[in-house]
């Protein structure tokens, strides 16, 4: 089941060009994310992985300025450091 998740990640980069993609909230996209994970720690946690990003990688956010830096929020109340968003969200 590993490979087939793995599988399907690399289908998705094959079959859908970059500029056509969904663009992402993080530094890392939630494909390379998921996929990483799922190489890594094995099919469980790539399976958290793409759970947490569905909920959280969407239109739903909120930027702020906390100590003179950027924080993202997300509708389920996640925070992520400055560090960890992508630049185009920062702009």
């Amino acid at each position: 089941m590993k490979v087939f998740l793995l599988l399907i990640i690399k289908l998705y980069w094959f079959l859908i060009p970059k500029s056509n993609r969904r663009k992402c909230l993080f530094k890392t996209s939630c494909s390379n994310y998921v996929y990483e994970e799922t190489k890594t720690k094995g099919l469980f946690s790539g399976m958290r992985a793409l759970k947490f990003r569905v909920q959280n990688c969407n239109s739903n956010y909120s930027l702020m300025e906390l100590n003179g830096r950027q924080v993202l929020i997300t509708k389920t109340y996640q925070v992520f450091k400055e560090e960890e968003i992508s630049k185009s969200i920062l702009k």
